[in-house]
């Protein structure tokens, strides 16, 4: 006989979601044309499956662990290879105190992440704090206080609808700094006002959890529209090979207050190349990546599939120019695209002096490059 249970109801319903993702999402109604599209559909999945259970299955906001985002091998939401990512679980009415050091990072930002508590994708940035806003010694160490009592410094309000913290410690080095476990920094967040131990793991709290999981899980499949069939941000064009203004994103959820970013997608043919002039603006961070269609950074362990500015060879007079090929051009600045015909291009800039110039676009053939 059967026991019935609310986990094992709850363990059904992701399930039945699952079926429904591959069913919808790795298929038609999302674009999804080719055997290889799928499989890249279900790859994500996996990704974000896992991502899933690692930051929502088990969470208490009374009891709150930073626990890291996205890896080399569990990529989703726009991911970075010169970032690293952590988030942990809050709840407004609580005071939390965060210890941590830069690890040396050019940007490092807290963000508050409303919307989110049961596993949705976040609705709202709702503050910010970054490295120079903060109090930081000369070891890169740092206290921060997140709700509570107003401080002077080094400080974050909690609203009714919080439900994370983000931070972002970005590096600009001539490696991948997500690819190096020796740059991960460490981070360690603490409830002051818990009012009760934990209590032990039963039935309905664990399938809680499940449902959390279902919920991020949906939020980042189905809950996402084809880019083609909804309004995009104003830093998105959907136009191939044209970029957009790089703009702030505004209260963007899961964006930085304190960036400006602008994404377009690439597509090229087997014999053709894109090639990107523009220049660095006066910034402390600044990067580009190539994506998949399922904004996950292609294989930047291995491949060059990204360009920060240190990693940037520029012209003599200090612009610089990219060649995004599916094989190598034998130029400097080459970013490989894995063969990958379509994929999407996504440029961040933090805490921007002045003018942000427009990377430019231009289609030719790869033959054309080599002459």
């Amino acid at each position: 006989m059967t026991i019935t249970t609310e986990s094992r109801t709850a363990l059904h319903e992701l399930i039945a979601l699952l079926q429904e993702i591959d069913e919808r999402w790795s298929g038609p109604e999302w674009n999804l044309a080719s055997e290889a599209d799928v499989a890249d559909s279900h790859r994500a999945l996996m990704h974000i499956l896992e991502a899933a259970l690692v930051g929502y299955f088990e969470q208490d906001p009374q009891s709150p662990d930073f626990r890291r985002i996205v890896t080399p091998s569990r990529k989703l939401t726009g991911d970075n290879s010169d970032a690293i990512y952590f988030d942990a679980p809050v709840t407004d009415g609580h005071t939390y105190v965060v210890h941590g050091n830069l690890q040396g990072a050019a940007y490092f930002s807290v963000t508050i992440e409303e919307g989110c508590a049961d596993g949705d994708m976040a609705t709202n940035t709702a503050g910010v704090l970054n490295n120079l806003d903060m109090d930081i010694d000369s070891n890169g160490n740092f206290t921060l206080y997140i709700g509570g009592e107003p401080r002077e410094r080094n400080w974050l309000a909690l609203t009714p609808e919080a439900a994370r913290i983000t931070t972002r410690h970005y590096f600009e080095q001539p490696q991948p700094a997500a690819a190096q476990p020796d740059l991960e920094p460490r981070l360690r967040i603490e409830c002051l006002t818990r009012d009760a131990t934990p209590a032990a793991p039963d039935d309905a709290s664990i399938a809680a959890g499940i449902r959390r999981v279902a919920a991020a899980v949906r939020g980042r499949t189905l809950g996402m529209p084809p880019m083609a069939n909804s309004e995009p941000p104003a830093f998105v064009c959907l136009t191939p090979n044209e970029f957009p203004a790089p703009v702030p994103p505004g209260d963007f959820g899961l964006a930085a207050f304190d960036a400006h970013y602008s994404m377009a997608p690439y597509f090229l043919a087997p014999d053709e190349a894109l090639v990107i002039t523009g220049r660095w603006p006066q910034c402390c961070f600044g990067n580009v990546c190539l994506w998949n269609r399922f904004q996950q950074t292609l294989d930047y362990r291995n491949r060059q599939v990204s360009l920060n500015r240190a990693q940037t060879s520029l012209e003599d007079d200090g612009s610089f120019r990219m060649i995004l090929a599916h094989e190598d051009p034998g130029l400097p600045n080459w970013l490989d695209t894995e063969g990958k015909p379509l994929g999407l291009v996504f440029w961040r800039f933090f805490m921007v002096e002045g003018e942000v110039q427009t990377p430019h676009a231009e289609v030719v053939k790869l033959a054309q490059l080599a002459r």
